[in-house]
């Protein structure tokens, strides 16, 4: 793939990283609110759970593209 491809893709890849992190700070939040008031956070955990895998996946795609662009 071409160098200048790649790096667009690493960057978009790194924005989707630091948006992720704010999400996933965000739900941990609002789980913690939902306990304190006493509620069910059986689907915000779920929620969670999926923010975290996709959050994975974008880290990982980041060390992806950089070893491209280190070959």
């Amino acid at each position: 793939m071409d160098r200048a491809i790649l790096l667009e893709h690493l960057d978009q890849a790194r924005r989707h990283a630091v948006l992720g992190k704010h999400h996933l700070a965000r739900q941990e939040q609002l789980i913690a609110e939902l306990d304190r008031d006493g509620h069910d956070t059986t689907a915000a955990m779920s929620v969670l759970e999926t923010l975290r895998r996709t959050q994975e996946l974008h880290e990982l795609d980041i060390e992806r593209l950089l070893g491209e662009l280190a070959k």
